[in-house]
């Protein structure tokens, strides 16, 4: 199992637009490539998994055991033959003093070398006690290499080399030169979404080839070669005995935050996924449930509202019962309207209630949710853990929502809808800003199959 960690010394390094580079350099050149993301995210996943040309696996030790973490890795590098893990934020920050939670910590749990990418603008001679130091601080941590980022220049990237090759014994893998032409836009939530890229496959190439102009991938390969090997990792869950259910899921440039595992559970479960554009489609597609996921509705507003045909019948969908989940953009969606800098677009009118843009962020981070037996699906066995971990990411409130509306969660860490609860109940639908995983700890895909599949039966 040929793997690296990719992290860097602190956020904003350049190390996504490089991990991307790199999947599509070596894909380029014959290697299968999986890719993996530390922590939670949509946005870096959507480009990793488009560069590599395989789904992009979430590894968060918030939410997964270390066991999962392993047999996640493990099966996710079936048929591949280099695995990728894009770390977040810096190598040795975490949410607690320990850095329990620190890409250091994922590294040393995959026993898998790490190459730092480090931003070096600015930089010459004190380049060296930054990574003595990196390489002193843990001495479980493998540093075994380093790719300097947005450099000035040939004369630069000579000064950084012949540092780091006098104090330090770190091979220098890489040196890629600042270039404009290379970046992926940003906003409010981080880059822009591949799913909503114009072009997104066109800059992947144009990152890939300046990467592997500058970058020596053959000894990345060698390093990767080095990482031991995983235990075997536990095989996939077959599919749930039962009639199948078809459930429409909203994936277009306006909803995209879905993760592939949740998404192979949801079919593991008896679930039959089937894709639909609320932007251009005018009607839903035969399903007997809804899922629609997080994205970004605030930025195709217009659109939506444009398609009132789907909008319709949604609306019409959920009030005669049929089974729905909706998460963050999924939510903003089924509400009266959005409203934001001065704009105001009709929605799908589902939610009694209104959502209002902000600038900076209202929920961010980690949540935990207790549920409090007001919502849809079926209990989990008492065994499994109350509190719900999830996590949360969004700059909208829901404004004008009805004082007898039912909640099936309170929030012991978050914000929610309110600062106390989250997940609306209407009719058959949960709707919520928290954003599930089905892991171990809370299998909400198989809950949610059951369900759908119940009120089949009840119709």
């Amino acid at each position: 199992m040929n793997r690296l960690f990719i992290s860097a010394a602190h956020k904003s390094s350049g190390k996504t637009t490089v991990c991307i580079g790199l999947c599509a350099a070596l894909r380029a050149r014959g290697e299968i490539v999986q890719p993996f993301k530390k922590g939670p995210d949509y946005i870096d996943p959507l480009w990793l998994g488009l560069a590599a040309g395989r789904p992009c696996y979430n590894l968060d030790a918030y939410l997964m055991g270390a066991d999962e973490i392993r047999a996640q890795v493990a099966r996710g590098m079936r048929g591949a033959t280099l695995g990728i893990v894009e770390g977040n934020k810096g190598l040795y920050d975490g949410l607690d003093l320990h850095g329990s939670n620190s890409n250091a910590a994922m590294a040393a749990l995959l026993g898998t070398p790490v190459v730092l990418v480090i931003d070096a603008r600015g930089m010459t001679r004190g380049i060296a006690p930054l990574i003595l130091g990196y390489q002193a601080f843990d001495p479980n941590i493998r540093i075994a290499g380093v790719i300097l980022n947005q450099l000035g220049g040939s004369r630069h990237e000579a000064k950084l080399r012949a540092v780091i090759e006098h104090y330090t014994g770190v091979p220098v893998l890489g040196a890629v030169q600042h270039d404009e032409r290379i970046a992926i836009v940003e906003r409010h939530l981080g880059l822009v979404p591949s799913n909503e890229a114009e072009g997104a496959r066109r800059r992947i190439e144009e990152i890939a080839a300046h990467i592997a102009a500058q970058v020596d991938l053959d000894r990345v390969l060698a390093i990767a070669r080095e990482a031991p090997p995983l235990p075997a990792g536990a095989p996939a869950p077959q599919a749930a005995a039962g009639p199948p259910v078809r459930i429409g899921i909203a994936r277009d440039a306006a909803f995209g935050f879905y993760y592939p595992g949740d998404l192979e559970a949801l079919c593991a479960a008896g679930a039959e996924l089937v894709s639909f554009d609320a932007l251009h489609a005018e009607h839903l597609p035969a399903v007997d449930g809804l899922f629609i996921g997080g994205g970004f509705p605030e930025t195709h507003m217009e659109a939506l509202a444009a398609n009132a045909s789907l909008r319709r019948e949604l609306h019409e969908a959920i009030e005669g019962g049929m089974p729905a989940y909706a998460e963050c953009g999924g939510l903003m969606y089924l509400a009266r309207g959005i409203e934001w800098d001065g704009r105001r677009a009709e929605m799908a009118g589902v939610i009694p209630a209104d959502i209002v843009m902000h600038r900076r962020p209202v929920g961010r981070g980690y949540v935990h949710l207790r549920e409090t037996g007001h919502g849809l699906w079926p209990r989990p066995p008492v065994a499994q853990a109350p509190v719900i971990h999830a996590h949360e990411f969004h700059h909208s409130s829901v404004e004008n929502l009805a004082p007898d509306a039912a909640f099936a969660y309170e929030v012991e860490r978050g914000h929610g809808i309110d600062g106390r609860h989250d997940g609306i109940v209407h009719k058959n639908l949960l709707a919520s800003y928290a954003h599930l995983r089905d892991v171990a700890g809370n299998p909400w895909a198989r809950r949610f199959v059951d369900f759908v599949r119940s009120r089949m039966h009840a119709a």
